[in-house]
């Protein structure tokens, strides 16, 4: 059986397809249900249910983007910081194995070296190298905490996208924006993103820290170019003159955009597909559904 907190949550519910989908007995904690951000209250249920793996899908990013957790950092900080380190206690108590869905969003652009990020380098877009959002600085503290956790994977998702017309999907993002902003950034599809999660723990990975986007980076001009070819839009996009730009008319809070390492994924077995031709394919899909 796999626990999965979050699961009514965009990512979490994904989890939940996919697993079911793959004929896994699968459990979503709900809070209505039982407060599992409790210690206690978590590993009673734990050692009731003996699952053997939880999947942490729970935690905040904020509606309809990260300029709203600068209101809510109560909310923002407990969810992204101080809840994992509670799911870390009650998972070393029972003896259960877990995963936790993370961010790439610690990092801003590449190394000084010209490469992306790995899992051994420090953030650089966080509290203690900002300045940064509130959500990234959150989620660079829930890595801390997570340090040297027994038996934890930490997957670090950027920029999900998919086919599925959603207001969190980045393709779906950039066609309803008025303006966009130019940057680099790796990204990583959804279903790629959680094939590879759960292959992490199915193949008996070592368990740590994991960048799981689709391989490369991509930039926004190239992914609008890719639109209008594939067929989705014909629509001129207006963009940015620059990131200041952007922070004066349209952000509260700055972005993270940064290239990611995926070479360790790589190593494993479980590395996601090359970027463009996880877009494009969901650019025709886009395309087919808008026909259909």
């Amino acid at each position: 059986m796999f626990f999965i907190l979050g699961a009514t949550g965009y990512l979490g519910s994904y989890f939940v397809k996919y697993l079911r989908q793959e004929g896994e007995d699968v459990f979503g904690l709900s809070r209505t249900e039982i407060d599992y951000t409790d210690v206690g209250s978590l590993i009673s249920i734990l050692r009731r249910k003996k699952p053997k793996f939880l999947i942490n899908a729970a935690g905040y990013t904020g509606k309809p983007n990260v300029d709203a957790c600068e209101s809510d950092k109560a909310e923002c900080l407990f969810g992204n910081a101080v809840f994992p380190g509670r799911i870390r206690t009650a998972c070393e108590e029972v003896g259960i194995p877990w995963g936790h869905v993370s961010s790439g969003c610690i990092y801003s652009d590449r190394k000084s070296n010209g490469e992306g990020w790995s899992e051994n380098d420090e953030p650089n877009f966080s509290f203690r190298n900002g300045p940064c959002s509130f959500y990234s600085g959150t989620k660079a503290l829930g890595e801390e905490i997570l340090k040297d956790a027994k038996d934890c994977y930490i997957w670090r998702l950027r920029i999900p996208f998919n086919e599925e017309k959603s207001p969190r999907n980045y393709l779906q993002k950039l066609l309803n924006y008025s303006s966009l902003l130019e940057a680099e950034n790796s990204i990583s599809h959804i279903d790629d993103y959680i094939n590879s999660c759960l292959s992490s723990f199915t193949q008996e990975c070592e368990p740590g820290i994991y960048n799981l986007t689709n391989s490369g980076s991509i930039r926004t001009r190239q992914v609008v170019e890719w639109m209008k070819e594939e067929g989705v839009t014909d629509k001129e996009f207006n963009f940015f003159e620059n990131e200041e730009d952007f922070m004066a008319k349209a952000a509260i809070t700055p972005r993270s955009n940064c290239v990611m390492d995926t070479s360790k994924a790589e190593r494993n077995g479980i590395a996601l597909r090359p970027v463009e031709e996880a877009v494009r394919d969901s650019l025709r899909k886009m395309r087919e559904q808008v026909l259909a």
